[in-house]
């Protein structure tokens, strides 16, 4: 096996063993059952349920993995499509026979529960796990009440399922005449590639065909989209939460006050997203700045190739600064199949990394020698490396991260491989090409998104409200958004007041704040690694060991970001105008 493919026998070494592990796993989960109804009559039943449901996690952990990493490799292998069904019934079966835990503990009195963990010091091992239960316990209801809930649950989903149907299954674009004065179709997936496009018409045409097809179903999606938010603020107020946003920010180990600094912060510094607007315009010579001009990048000649072994040596490169033990990892990561390299038929596309705990990470690639994958690794392998830390460090419930910490590690990994990048280009429109895709993802991840929870935020509200809306209501709220966002040196176009009804992020309410706080963490985390050294890495490195041990926010109180204080995103904000200043400067 060459090390560009992956050991799947490090997971398991056969299907024999495979099948031996899942027979165990089986039995396990048959002794878990038998916990049922007796599983908070002391102490030590509860100890020996949890200890038993470390145990049977690990071993579905690593059924499911291998399962679905073998699948992945092809996608139209027979036996991988039958072994990743048979993990998925897998992941049911697991699911329903360990569903009477939560409950079970929220329903006994909280003192008692409290009292189990004070008399049996083997506990402690899953204090967190059942702290977060009895966290929950005010907004759990009575046992009939939540079985009612749960069969309307695939209900429920309705507006979502809809609407990715409607939008990836029926929705047909049209076709455009492209820079080769070709006809080809419009897809949602080239969407952003014709966007790219230095051809002015061909954006435009781009533009307008999308939105002409969600302007075609507008009111149709309004629908799906706000009876998605009354469900969320109906299931919010019956579970006695303040709001949606109360619901959203405590699943997330987060607070409302996180949301409303981020927010706060961002529209008292609107202007300097208006001066990277500005800044785009006069060099892309732009009388009329408009919405679809906004994603090329006008440094790029053509596209870079690059080798796969001189991307893995620029990303080492990059980290050589997060020192000897995060360094040898990833050597180990590169030398030791943790990563599937190359595009290959049938394969599963895009980028991943999957920790298997008492194992390793996988890092799925789709390499195609573009200078774009480097970002790609570094990305992937700082998921990787978060997951290895807390793998090691932590118990199998705890080591997970949630989805407020998942994307630090990631975009953390990718800021210090720019700073690399750009200090390591001698070529003058090299660099200006760096900055600009550096102050691009800043500008998307960091703007856009606050722009989106924003208009989820106001939605909510008017809804929670009793304000009765229209698409033409959305769609004012949303123009509006864009004209502030963008500032006067930007056309907003009128056809972007439909983009709101074509994001699918949407119907997971309150959920693009994440990415917004995601970077400002990393930008706080990045910029200390690389003016403290070693002293901050090694602070990092312990915030990366917790797993979810602690509370999201208080643990990214371990290096110094407060999520409820202003002073990160500001910090985060304060960078990109130092870019901003930094490319202007190269260009002058």
């Amino acid at each position: 096996m060459d090390k560009y493919n992956w050991n799947l026998s490090e997971i398991f070494k056969n299907k024999e063993e495979f099948n031996n592990t899942k027979k165990m796993l089986e039995e396990d989960l048959k002794t878990i059952e038998s916990y049922q109804g007796i599983l908070c009559k002391n102490s030590e039943n509860l100890y020996e349920c949890y200890n038993i449901y470390e145990k049977a996690l690990e071993k579905y952990e690593r059924l499911y993995a291998y399962g679905m990493l073998f699948y992945n490799l092809d996608m139209s292998n027979q036996e991988g499509i039958k072994l990743y069904k048979e993990v998925e019934a897998l992941g049911t079966t697991f699911s329903t026979q360990t569903s009477f835990i939560t409950p079970e503990i929220t329903y006994e009195p909280k003192e008692k529960i409290e009292g189990f963990l004070k008399e049996n010091a083997k506990l402690q091992r899953y204090k967190r796990d059942i702290c977060d239960i009895l966290e929950e316990k005010d907004h759990i209801l009575s046992k009939e009440e939540e079985n009612l809930l749960a069969n309307y649950s695939e209900i429920f989903s309705a507006p979502e399922n809809t609407f990715d149907i409607l939008t990836n299954a029926e929705f047909k674009f049209g076709t455009l005449i492209n820079e080769n004065n070709e006809e080809v179709e419009l897809t949602d997936s080239n969407y952003t590639i014709f966007l790219k496009n230095s051809n002015v018409n061909v954006r435009k045409q781009a533009f307008e065909l999308m939105y002409k097809k969600y302007k075609e179903f507008i009111n149709t999606i309004t629908e799906l989209y706000l009876s998605n938010v009354k469900k969320t603020t109906v299931s919010a107020k019956i579970r006695k939460y303040k709001s949606s946003l109360e619901k959203a920010v405590l699943y997330d180990d987060a607070s409302i006050k996180v949301y409303d600094s981020l927010i706060e912060t961002i529209q008292s510094n609107m202007r300097v997203n208006h001066k990277f607007i500005d800044l785009k315009k006069k060099i892309l010579k732009k009388k009329d700045f408009h919405m679809y001009d906004l994603y090329v990048n006008p440094f790029q000649v053509e596209e870079d190739k690059i080798s796969f072994e001189d991307a893995r040596k620029e990303v080492q490169e990059a980290l050589k600064v997060m020192g000897e033990e995060y360094s040898n990892k990833l050597e180990e990561a590169f030398e030791n199949n943790w990563i599937d390299v190359y595009s290959k038929p049938n394969k599963r596309g895009g980028a991943y990394s999957m920790g298997i705990y008492s194992v390793h990470p996988y890092v799925l690639m789709n390499f195609v020698n573009s200078k774009r994958d480097v970002s790609t690794i570094a990305h992937e392998l700082g998921h990787s490396m978060h997951s290895y830390y807390s793998s090691k460090n932590q118990t199998i419930i705890d080591s997970d991260y949630t989805i407020m910490t998942a994307e630090v590690a990631s975009t953390v990994n990718e800021i210090l491989l720019s700073d690399y990048q750009v200090k390591n280009e001698a070529d003058k429109n090299k660099k200006a090409e760096l900055i600009y895709e550096l102050l691009e993802m800043i500008r998307a991840t960091l703007f856009r998104q606050s722009m989106f929870a924003e208009f989820e935020k106001i939605v909510h509200e008017k809804i929670e409200n009793d304000e009765t809306l229209s698409a033409e209501d959305l769609n004012e709220i949303y123009y509006n958004l864009n004209k502030e966002y963008f500032g006067n040196d930007m056309e907003v176009d009128k056809e972007i007041k439909y983009e709101w009804a074509r994001i699918p992020h949407f119907y997971t309410d309150f959920y693009v704040y994440k990415y917004a706080t995601g970077i400002s963490a990393a930008i706080a985390i990045a910029t200390k690694i690389l003016k403290e050294g070693e002293s901050f890495v090694n602070k990092y490195i312990e915030m990366l060991k917790q797993g979810c041990s602690k509370k999201s926010i208080d643990l990214l109180k371990m290096v110094d970001v407060d999520l409820e204080s202003k002073e990160v995103y500001e910090a985060a904000i304060d960078f990109y105008n130092e870019k901003i200043k930094e490319l202007e400067n190269l260009i002058d």
